[in-house]
C-alpha cells in the first residue's frame, strides 16, 4: 500500500492489519493483465517525470522505471528512487543484482511503495552492470536467476516478471534460450519481457548492444510456441508503430523502447492499436498538461529542465517542430518558467497539434 501526497506524490505506508494488501490503483485503468503495451525501463530517461508524460500518451501503457541497484535501495536514499505520481500506474520497479535475499527485501521495499508489478534486469550488458554480477551476464547463471525470481516472488503478493535477451555472448542458440526460460520459470514467474536481441559483454557498447546484435523475432514466436501459459512481451529495434499490431499476432504485448522517448507520438499511435476506440489525446493539450505538472513539481523544488528535457520530441513530424525544439531548448538552459514552452503557439510561430 501506499501514500498519496502533494501533487499526487507516491510514498510508503506503514503496514498494519492491511500488511500484503495493496490498494487499487487506477479505477480509470484498464485491468492489471493487461499488458499490450509497455514503455522500456531505460536509464537517465525513464524517471518519473517522464514516466508521468508517458501516461499522458497512453493511458493503457505499462510503465517501468530506470533499472534501480539494490545495493542504491538497501544504502541509498530510498524516496529519490521509488517516489512516484499516482498517475503512473500501472507502473513497474526494475531491479538490478543477483543476491535473492537482497532481490527478495527490494521487492518488498518496491510493493510497500504501491508499484505494481517488480521486475528483474537480466540484460544489461554495460561493464559497470557486469562488475555487480548482474544484468545480462546472469544469463549464464539460470539456476541463480531462478532462485532471485523464486525469492521476490515469495516476498510479494503483486507479479514479478524478468527482462532479458535471446542470448549471451556465444550461449546464442534456440535450445539455450528455451532451456534458460524453462529454468527461470520454474520459480512460478508468468511474464517473461524478451528483447530479441543476444547481448556482447564485451567488444560492444551498451548502445552498439542495441543496434548490432541481429534482432531475433522468430526466436520470441518460437519461446511463445513452447512456453504458452507465459505472457511474452516482445522488445527491441520496434520504430514504427506500424510494426506493433504484427507482433500482437503471436506476442501478448509489445515493449516500445527508444521510439517511445525520441518520438513519443508513436506512443499515442501505439495506444489506438492497442486499444481501438480509446481517446486521443492531442499535442498541444499534452504539452498543458506537462506545463501544469512542471509548476506543481516547481513548488517542490524540481528545475523545469529536469521534466522539459523529456518533451523535446513531442513535436517531431508536425510543422514548426524544429523552431519549437529550439525555443525549449533555450527555456530548459535559461531556466524559464514552463508556461513559456507554450509561447511559440501563442505567438503563431508553429501549428498547434
Amino acid at each position: 500500500m501506499a501514500v498519496v501526497g502533494p501533487a499526487g506524490l507516491v510514498g510508503p505506508m506503514n503496514f498494519g492489519d492491511n500488511a500484503g494488501m495493496k490498494e487499487d490503483s487506477n479505477p480509470q485503468q484498464p485491468g492489471l493483465d493487461e499488458r499490450r503495451l509497455s514503455v522500456a525501463p531505460m536509464m537517465d530517461w525513464t524517471d518519473r517525470h517522464c514516466r508521468y508524460f508517458h501516461r499522458l500518451l497512453a493511458p493503457s501503457a505499462w510503465l517501468y522505471t530506470e533499472m534501480v541497484t539494490t545495493g542504491a535501495l538497501l544504502h541509498g536514499d530510498q524516496a529519490r528512487h521509488l517516489d512516484f505520481d499516482a498517475a503512473e500506474h500501472p507502473v513497474a520497479l526494475q531491479l538490478g543484482g543477483s543476491d535473492p535475499a537482497e532481490l527478495a527485501e527490494c521487492a518488498r521495499l518496491g510493493e510497500r511503495w504501491g508499484y505494481d508489478e517488480i521486475n528483474l534486469n537480466v540484460g544489461c550488458p554495460s561493464a559497470r552492470v557486469q562488475r555487480g554480477a548482474f544484468g545480462a551476464c546472469l544469463m549464464k547463471e539460470s539456476g541463480l536467476v531462478r532462485d532471485c525470481l523464486a525469492a521476490m516472488r515469495q516476498a510479494v503478493d503483486i507479479p514479478v516478471s524478468i527482462k532479458t535477451r535471446t542470448g549471451v555472448d556465444t550461449c546464442d542458440s534456440w535450445e539455450f534460450l528455451h532451456d534458460f526460460i524453462g529454468e527461470v520459470s520454474r520459480a512460478g514467474i508468468q511474464i517473461v519481457i524478451l528483447h530479441a536481441r543476444k547481448a556482447w559483454l564485451s567488444g560492444l557498447s551498451p548502445k552498439q548492444n542495441r543496434e548490432v546484435p541481429a534482432l531475433e523475432y522468430d526466436k520470441a514466436q518460437k519461446l511463445k510456441q513452447a512456453f504458452p501459459e507465459l505472457s511474452l512481451i516482445v522488445n527491441g529495434g520496434i520504430a514504427d508503430v506500424a510494426d506493433v499490431g504484427r507482433h500482437l499476432s503471436y506476442a501478448d504485448g509489445v515493449m516500445l523502447g527508444r521510439a517511445a522517448y525520441q518520438t513519443p507520438w508513436q506512443l499515442a499511435k501505439a495506444q489506438q492499436i492497442v486499444l481501438p476506440g480509446s481517446e486521443m489525446v492531442d499535442r498541444l493539450t499534452v504539452l498543458q498538461k506537462m506545463v501544469s505538472y512542471c509548476e506543481q513539481q516547481q513548488a517542490q523544488g524540481v528545475a523545469p529542465r529536469h521534466i522539459g528535457r523529456h518533451l523535446l520530441g513531442l513535436m517531431h513530424g508536425q510543422p514548426g517542430a524544429r523552431l519549437w525544439r529550439q525555443w525549449m531548448n533555450d527555456c530548459l538552459q535559461r531556466n524559464r518558467p514552463a508556461e513559456q514552452w507554450l509561447e511559440p503557439f501563442k505567438s503563431g510561430r508553429t501549428l498547434a497539434a
